[in-house]
């Protein structure tokens, strides 16, 4: 799960999807599903900020894969916050 900022319209939002999906692909991760849920309103306030474009992204992989990936969304700088789940198959 990651949170956009909330500036970021639609193709903006895509587009960081995208990215992020480009990130685990590269790494040779599966995306399995990716659901858009668009602007909510967060429970708490983080950095100032009160709402964000959430994105869910399901994908297969190696643990070696999480490394880069999570290197990668601590850098991006529209990324307000990610969650990453671990589930074993």
């Amino acid at each position: 799960m990651l949170i956009v900022r909330p500036e970021a319209d639609e193709e903006a939002f895509k587009a960081t999807t995208d990215k992020v999906s480009g990130w685990i692909t590269a790494e040779g991760g599966e995306i399995v599903k990716t659901d858009l849920w668009g602007r909510r309103r967060m429970a708490y306030s983080i950095k100032g900020i009160r709402e964000g474009l959430y994105a869910v992204i399901r994908f297969k992989s190696e643990p070696k894969t999480l490394v880069p990936l999570e290197h990668n969304l601590k850098l991006a700088e529209e990324i307000v916050r990610y969650l990453i789940v671990v589930l074993e198959a």
